[in-house]
């Protein structure tokens, strides 16, 4: 099920809500355990039983690692409590891809498992992993519930694409969280803010690299057209999609950390990555980075544990060479920064250093968006004038004049410029006015276009 169709806003949502609200504070998990479910099963019935199976062995292995924490079976322990998931992840994520390169490579005729991914399996499962691991590091205590442990891996407004949420972050909230009108009212602001990022903004720019892909007459600025828009639009669609999460999780009574930080207006790939998909970056960095020794060690070393780590984060997006090199390329921007660039970077002006992160960033989007490097390589020598087609075409200035609009909203909207405006004009009586307005008529522009529109999943769907 889809945060931004009918049957959610309209049917999905409103029952949950009200149901919640009229159930013993007691019995809330229980109820939200059943919607969540529910959620799930909307979309990927046969691996309900899978996501079940990982939360019952994760919650068996947090019992057990609490009581033999400072015993000689820790260790061995929480070295099956945690390959155990990533086994699972492992077969239905990543064995075809496997299975084909040995095949490829060797020659042999290896019969694939053609297995279905099942949805959000990436973003449950570190969610279950963070548990154990924090529970044998003492930084939790063993979840005593199993009613409580399944609500925070299946909570629907965080399970099918993040933000990837800890469970030191709600271990309070699953037992004790606090309800107020005034979370509620924050809440629905949020969710709606997401909506209308995801449904007139995401899906728009969605259709620019739909056009730029069945266009039969490409041209060097239509291909920057489509870098573009796909840079703004994978934004626009996760970070939607986590303002979302937020926003009904605040009205549930739980507090997410932020995923996103207006990271296209950072000065350095390192700062890219510490405002971009905020939760990802700080799981590796917390359960890989320093465990391998992060930056405590030699120089060598610590370039070994960077590219580690991005391989990972690549591999995490997606069971192809592309995303294996589209985090491998990242890496090496992170080393070089590290070693010696970031020094230059800071004495140059602002924009010379933003327009280097927003170059690097769309070159990387068009690697992360290819099926294959020949597509890669293709879309890049068009927008480098490595081809024989044209500057322009006639198409190019008709999709130019029809989404205009769209891209310069879209680009001031991957600024703090809104926000900070409507920071200005909080506690106002223009805000008081303006916002339930826009509110009103974001929820009814965005509904006109679902019940017009056709299926418009998430992107991280697909992770």
């Amino acid at each position: 099920m889809v945060f931004s169709s009918i049957p959610f806003l309209y049917v999905f949502l409103p029952l949950v809500l009200a149901l919640y609200l009229v159930t013993p504070r007691k019995f809330k998990n229980t109820v939200l355990l059943i919607f969540s479910l529910a959620f799930y099963w909307w979309g990927e019935p046969k691996y309900t039983v899978l996501m079940l199976v990982t939360i019952t062995f994760c919650y068996i292995a947090g019992l057990l690692t609490e009581k033999l924490r400072d015993t000689r079976y820790a260790k061995p322990l929480l070295f099956i409590s945690v390959a155990v998931p990533l086994l699972f992840l492992g077969i239905f994520k990543y064995a075809d891809f496997l299975l084909g390169t040995v095949g490829s490579l060797t020659g042999a005729e290896i019969p694939l498992l053609k297995l279905a991914l099942p949805i959000g399996i990436s973003f449950y499962t570190f969610q279950a992993l963070s548990y154990v691991v924090d529970v044998y590091r003492g930084d939790a205590k063993a979840q005593k519930s199993w009613i409580n442990l399944a609500t925070y891996v299946v909570l629907f407004p965080q399970l099918i694409a993040g933000p990837i949420v800890r469970y030191t972050t709600v271990e309070e909230d699953l037992s004790t969280r606090k309800h107020s009108m005034e979370n509620v009212a924050l809440g629905i602001r949020r969710f709606v803010m997401g909506l209308g990022k995801k449904v007139l903004i995401a899906n728009l720019l969605g259709s620019l690299c739909t056009a730029y892909r069945e266009s039969a007459d490409p041209s060097v600025l239509f291909s920057w057209m489509y870098a573009i828009s796909f840079s703004l639009q994978i934004y626009f669609d996760f970070s939607a999609y986590s303002d979302m999460a937020i926003g009904i999780g605040k009205i549930l009574g739980f507090r997410f950390l932020e995923n996103f930080n207006y990271p296209y207006i950072s000065k350095s790939i390192t700062e890219f990555w510490r405002r971009w998909h905020i939760s990802l970056g700080s799981w590796f960095r917390d359960y890989v980075y320093i465990p391998l020794g992060g930056n405590r060690v030699k120089p060598l070393r610590q370039i070994f544990n960077i590219m580690v780590v991005w391989c990972l984060t690549g591999f995490w997006h997606g069971a192809g060479w592309t995303f294996m090199s589209w985090g491998l390329y990242f890496g090496i921007l992170l080393i070089i920064e590290k070693l010696f660039l970031k020094k230059y970077l800071e004495k140059a002006p602002s924009f010379i250093q933003h327009f280097y992160v927003v170059f690097l960033v769309i070159i990387s989007f068009v690697l992360f968006n290819a099926d294959t490097f020949t597509m890669a390589f293709s879309d890049l020598k068009i927008m480098f004038g490595a081809t024989e087609l044209p500057l322009y075409t006639a198409e190019t200035l008709y999709q130019l004049r029809s989404y205009a609009v769209l891209l310069v909203v879209a680009l001031i909207g991957a600024t703090p410029i809104t926000r900070n405006l409507c920071r200005k004009l909080e506690n106002t009586k223009i805000s008081t006015i303006i916002e339930p307005v826009v509110i009103a008529v974001i929820i009814i522009v965005s509904t006109a276009y679902l019940v017009d529109g056709s299926f418009n999943p998430f992107l991280y769907f697909r992770f």
